[in-house]
């Protein structure tokens, strides 16, 4: 039998996540979790026509530095994930998917992290124009499959969904990390 939630008390509320406490009971036992509550996030691998990817290089304040990541973005609130996956791919990269296709979904970090991810391939692109968010200052690089697996490799690609996407993705195409 699943645990019940006996509580739940806002901490925090953001403009991308909310902090909650729970109470739990599991059982007998008594206890309780902080949560960030967090509505999820689309993540795209755009991969063009000469089988070169899209990535976005910027900062990222928690890691103290700019880093290069596949487009992504948060989910607004009751988003389908392809929907957010396409609007964020034409803010991000200004680019649109005449195919799009779920490669995978998975939590980031469970033990106190609500977000969940979902990780789409996009093909068939055409380009538009980027719709950058003020606070958005990003730097858009194609590469090869090569070129960004040697970069996962040396440590210069560091974060995890675009690690994952770039492997799944790379392995639709015949290449391998």
């Amino acid at each position: 039998m699943k645990p019940k939630v006996i509580s739940t008390e806002s901490i925090y509320k953001g403009k991308i996540f909310e902090v909650l406490l729970d109470s739990i009971r599991e059982g007998k036992t008594e206890y309780q979790r902080e949560i960030v509550s967090h509505n999820g996030s689309a993540v795209i691998v755009p991969v063009f026509a000469d089988e070169t990817v899209a990535l976005v290089k910027q900062y990222r304040h928690a890691a103290k530095k700019y880093l290069w990541e596949i487009p992504a973005g948060s989910l607004e609130k009751g988003e389908n994930p392809e929907e957010g996956a396409r609007r964020e791919l034409e803010e991000e990269i200004g680019v649109t998917c005449g195919r799009i296709e779920k490669l995978a979904e998975f939590y980031v970090s469970p033990g106190f992290l609500s977000e969940k991810m979902f990780v789409f391939l996009a093909t068939n692109l055409a380009e538009t124009e980027q719709k950058l968010e003020a606070d958005e200052l990003i730097e858009v690089k194609r590469l090869t499959f090569r070129k960004a697996f040697e970069m996962i490799r040396k440590s210069e690609i560091e974060d995890a969904k675009t690690i994952i996407g770039l492997i799944l993705a790379g392995a639709k195409f015949g290449f391998n990390l």
